[in-house]
């Protein structure tokens, strides 16, 4: 009889085995996109917000300052448990975008990290709307590599040059969130932002991304060596000697507003 072997995590789901790394080395949010993601609740003092599918609580922690009522759901315990540890005084509960574990109309915003790709669309979105008050927002936001600069886009060549596991399509290229029942056409805005890294952390910030986890160590390897390779070849970049340079960021958030029942 052949060994019992348990299906493979969806991609979505593989982060877990790098939850420290992804703490550490994952970019924040600016505050230009959380103020353009939440101006629909201008007025509102102490809204309750919702990191859905908050990871290790990178955006979460962007929440806390702008409110004292926030709480994050995250289905992987691996994230969730550094979650924990990182904002103790955060209401950090276990499910997913399909089963969100809050009453009906129970949040005034619901925010997205970097994960909106993962959800079942119709399921999620009729969960968002369940937890959400009428009047209330879904924000999703991605942060990606701004490639229309011109060292950027040659690095992502590289990258992916004969590489077997794709990438996943950035938020950058998204032209919306899905039609989703109740809630309104969605907006969507574009904020620049930028980190200063060196080789070394860029190639940490790589080993969080679902491609690089789902990579032999082989392939990664020569995933690595062609980056630092190429990022050696760009001079203004001054990475010969360990150097740092200021990588471009791009943050897409995609906004839409949870309509009234009709009578």
């Amino acid at each position: 009889m052949a060994d019992h072997q348990d299906p493979p995590l969806p991609r979505g789901r593989t982060f877990g085995a790098v939850a420290q790394a992804y703490a550490a080395h994952r970019p924040n949010y600016p505050d230009t996109a959380l103020d353009w993601a939440l101006a629909p609740l201008e007025g509102s003092p102490h809204p309750r917000l919702l990191d859905l599918a908050a990871g290790t609580g990178k955006l979460t922690a962007s929440l806390v300052h702008r409110s004292s009522q926030v709480s994050a759901v995250e289905p992987d315990p691996e994230m969730l448990a550094v979650l924990h540890a990182e904002l103790p005084g955060v209401t950090a509960l276990a499910g997913t975008a399909e089963d969100i574990p809050l009453p009906g109309a129970s949040v005034d915003a619901v925010l997205v990290g970097q994960a909106f790709h993962w959800f079942d669309a119709d399921r999620a979105g009729a969960e968002i709307a369940r937890v959400l008050r009428p009047g209330g927002v879904l924000a999703a936001l991605w942060n990606y590599d701004d490639d229309s600069v011109d060292w950027v886009r040659g690095y992502h060549e590289a990258a992916s040059e004969d590489r077997q596991v794709p990438g996943v399509p950035s938020g950058g290229s998204r032209a919306d969130l899905p039609t989703l029942g109740k809630f309104s056409k969605s907006d969507h805005a574009e904020f620049s932002h930028s980190r200063q890294l060196t080789t070394d952390g860029l190639i940490d910030v790589l080993g969080t991304h679902s491609w690089a986890l789902l990579s032999s160590p082989e392939e990664r390897a020569a995933v690595y060596d062609r980056i630092r390779a190429y990022l050696a070849s760009r001079p203004e970049l001054g990475t010969g000697a360990g150097g740092s340079f200021e990588l471009p960021l791009r943050t897409a958030v995609f906004r839409a507003v949870r309509l009234a029942e009709r009578r």
